[in-house]
């Protein structure tokens, strides 16, 4: 009976930690966001997010992370195509490092891509001998975004690939499917489901970037502005309304690209 009891609270015990965990770190910043947004009312709300520099800085956001995603969806695809059915020399290495973006600042890397882009380095020479630049243009916004976000499709279509059951392949060919016909009828569908996941969580992270982009966009207010630049000039100028206001856009947007993942994820299993 004392055993039985001592397992209750010992489960008891831990689901209240990681419950007060959430709570304490996610969910309360997440109503203090909304409740600060709505502090002065629903008019100063509105105006907040429809103040021109604010909605122009939003939607230059998400039209630049659209791109960012596309370009992270053709080469996140066949990045992980290439490590997943091919054996080369280096092959693991150049896997290791996928994750890269994941462990390096992303203040390091908008350094990184600051160096290879500026006006010293080889391809700034290039582009200005070709008559464009790229630092501190919407390219150097799409390049930090696509920098940060580049695991995440690679990541999410590897696995498929390998569960995929090599017999579904051989058994098109068997039938007389061209390769380019097995690939658009067996094996893309079969990827497909982590390519979405990939990437809406890609779009959903370039949403968000501040420390690689805030070092090669230039920050010109309409025209390489992002939000979350946006944001950090607001609670500069001391204007916390203005700056949960935008948040709250974005973190709106966010938490229906995540219901959407997790609901691609279920009916994947589910099916």
């Amino acid at each position: 009976m004392s055993s039985m009891l001592q397992g209750r609270w010992w489960s008891w015990g831990f689901r209240s930690a990681v419950m007060l965990y959430f709570m304490v770190l996610i969910i309360f910043p997440i109503l203090g966001i909304y409740g600060q947004s709505l502090s002065s009312g629903w008019s100063d709300f509105a105006s907040n997010i429809t103040e021109p520099l604010a909605w122009k800085a939003v939607l230059l956001t998400i039209r630049m992370a659209l791109i960012a995603t596309v370009v992270n969806i053709l080469v996140g695809t066949m990045s992980a195509w290439v490590l997943i059915r091919y054996r080369f020399p280096g092959r693991r290495l150049l896997n290791s490092l996928v994750d890269l973006p994941f462990a390096l600042p992303t203040a390091v890397a908008g350094l990184m891509i600051l160096l290879l882009l500026g006006p010293r380095s080889f391809v700034g020479q290039l582009s200005e001998k070709l008559g464009f630049t790229i630092l501190f243009h919407q390219p150097a916004i799409i390049i930090a975004m696509v920098f940060v976000t580049f695991p995440f499709v690679i990541r999410a279509v590897q696995p498929l690939l390998e569960e995929m059951d090599a017999a579904e392949e051989e058994a098109a060919y068997m039938l007389g499917a061209t390769k380019a016909a097995t690939f658009w009828r067996v094996i893309l569908p079969n990827m497909l489901p982590g390519i979405l996941s990939g990437a809406m969580l890609a779009f959903s992270r370039a949403l968000a970037e501040f420390g690689a982009v805030v070092l090669v966009a230039g920050n010109i207010p309409g025209k390489t502005l992002i939000a979350s630049v946006y944001i950090f000039g607001e609670i500069e100028s001391d204007n916390t309304v203005g700056a949960t206001a935008v948040s709250v856009l974005l973190l709106t947007f966010s938490f229906l690209i995540l219901w959407t993942v997790n609901y691609v994820q279920m009916r994947r299993k589910g099916g």
